[in-house]
């Protein structure tokens, strides 16, 4: 207990009885106005230390343990108003003489809320502290035991069934800056500085946590309604990303995933204490600037035609053109049919019926080799060989006869893109497809992105970036290409080889994306170090528990 300072006795008059009545005055006096200064003082502390605290339960702990501070109560409770405005939630419980802590850091508090109105709809007035919210007024009680004005039942039974003793009460709304009333500050048995006996809430107590209560309302309110906006921001980020996954029915949750292994990456990186990422750590800010980057890596590809996105086969337009082909070879065979049929009438010509029908059977036979040949070409599923590109050439040569007129068996547009060496993107189209990342630095760019996420353009709009200097959009060099790219680049590359929805391919197993990855990295497309800790640290095995089947892992270690 710190000792008070020893007052200077002061010669004030010739009568020493009233000198010392005079002193005795004095003194008090300053003690008085010393006292009520430092709770003024210590209120204004407390007003900026609310406003600057970001976590929501610290934020509730402090304004319940500020409060019981400035009236020296023994315990106290904070409620939350729900968002309709039915019940109070119990926020913090404190009670220091029985050691009670609930609510806020220490967890969750599970009681049932307090009802505003009872079952018939009429306002719960018997509730000391829903009459506070419901009425706006400040309640102060000396003995809660000596009043009929409210229900304190609960409030006997707990103490029946801890050996407390409620005696003094105060209970006071909080307004927020549009007098709304968000929640009750409920303080129990003032205590006695000089002899710890509980005693009434003076009106100075009173007065103060009124100015507190207001204080951390208002701050209580800015509180949530940042972390309304964050979560409002968060929203919107991953409606944008599902929009776009859902733009084509192959990629439907490429997104979720992608962020699912970028953030198990940096997770793990946090976790090195040795090696190449000893010194490299992402804070939490950082990691929320990752996850967002994630979220957001594929967003210019709103841009990008649905035709090209979910382009399955080669010939696919609108629709997939194999079909016309198709239709095309049938009128070849019937053609060759009537050939037969009218030859076979001027057989007296001397043409023999059975040499007619062989070379009739054969024609068709290669018609259906031929459409075969295309069928498989158009799924663009393996490399295009030389010879393969020979036999198209040849194919497209034939000719059919439509209105009496000869035509192309396959169209200039047909070949062009039936002779794709790999997959089904003309090389137009894979420009277009590649265009989404510098699409999606444009757009990012223009966001105004606060300053803890202002990296967010640079690292989603760079995904696609190699080490090589290969890369898209700008053809960055290994050294200007920032780890957090590097990461959403390994993510997406491994996300693409797995997935199972892409309609050019089957998803590949976990042997054979890990095969491809290495080979990415010799070729200086993905970077070492993050493939031997995505490999070592079994990052690529634990997503293939969680989201491949089970025939994709086809080795326990993937390798």
């Amino acid at each position: 207990m710190q000792r008070k300072k020893k007052r200077k006795y002061v010669q004030l008059t010739d009568n020493d009885e009233i000198n010392r009545l005079l002193n005795t005055v004095v003194s008090s006096v300053k003690d008085f106005t010393e006292s009520q200064f430092e709770q003024i003082r210590r209120l204004t502390q407390i007003g900026a230390a609310l406003s600057a605290e970001s976590n929501i339960e610290r934020l509730l702990e402090m304004i319940l343990e500020e409060a019981k501070r400035f009236t020296n109560a023994d315990g106290g409770t904070l409620y939350i108003m729900s968002d309709d405005e039915k019940r109070l939630h119990f926020a913090i419980v404190e009670t220091d003489s029985l050691n009670v802590r609930m609510g806020g850091l220490s967890g969750e508090i599970t009681w049932p809320p307090v009802e505003l109105y009872n079952e018939n709809g009429d306002p719960n007035y018997a509730n000391v502290s829903s009459y506070s919210a419901l009425s706006g007024n400040v309640v102060n009680i000396a003995d809660v035991y000596n009043i009929d004005e409210y229900n304190f039942e609960g409030t006997r039974q707990y103490d029946a069934e801890t050996g407390y003793r409620s005696q003094s009460m105060l209970v006071i709304p909080m307004r927020n800056h549009e007098n709304d009333i968000i929640g009750i500050l409920q303080l129990i048995n003032a205590r006695d500085r000089e002899n710890g006996g509980t005693i009434p809430f003076s009106l100075f107590s009173q007065e103060l946590t009124e100015s507190l209560a207001s204080q951390a309302a208002i701050a209580l309110t800015k509180n949530r309604l940042i972390m309304d906006l964050q979560n409002l921001f968060e929203s919107f980020i991953k409606t944008i990303a599902t929009a776009i996954d859902e733009k084509s029915p192959y990629t439907g949750d490429h997104g979720r995933r992608v962020v699912e292994l970028t953030m198990m990456i940096a997770e793990e990186i946090n976790e090195m204490n040795h090696g190449p990422f000893e010194s490299v750590f992402f804070n939490k800010d950082q990691m929320n600037e990752l996850r967002i980057a994630a979220w957001l890596h594929d967003v210019g590809k709103v841009a990008i035609p649905e035709y090209v996105m979910d382009k399955s086969t080669k010939l696919t337009t609108v629709h997939d053109r194999i079909d016309l082909l198709r239709t095309r070879i049938e009128v070849l065979k019937r053609d060759i049919e009537n050939d037969v049929l009218r030859k076979e009438l001027a057989r007296r010509g001397g043409y023999n019926e059975e040499s007619l029908i062989n070379r009739c059977r054969h024609k068709i036979n290669n018609l259906e080799d031929d459409y075969e040949f295309l069928a498989s070409v158009n799924g663009g599923v393996e490399c295009m060989t030389d010879d393969q590109v020979m036999r198209l050439t040849k194919i497209g040569r034939k000719s059919w006869m439509v209105n009496g007129k000869k035509q192309s068996l396959l169209t200039e547009d047909e070949m062009r893109n039936l002779v794709i060496r790999r997959g089904t993107l003309t090389d137009e189209e894979r420009a277009i497809v590649n265009n989404h990342a510098a699409i999606t630095s444009r757009m990012l760019s223009q966001m105004p992105f606060p300053k803890k996420l202002k990296n967010i353009p640079c690292y989603a709009g760079s995904h696609h970036e190699c080490l090589n200097g290969r890369g898209y959009p700008l053809g960055l060099k290994a050294e200007d290409i920032p780890i957090q790219s590097r990461i959403l680049a390994l993510a997406d590359v491994f996300e693409a080889l797995t997935a199972s929805d892409r309609p050019y391919r089957r998803g590949n197993t976990l042997s054979q994306a890990v095969s491809i990855l290495e080979c990415m990295v010799r070729d200086d497309h993905l970077d070492a170090d993050l493939f031997d800790l995505f490999i070592n640290r079994k990052i690529h095995l634990d997503y293939a528990k969680k989201e491949l089947s089970q025939h994709q892992i086809d080795e326990r270690d993937g390798r």
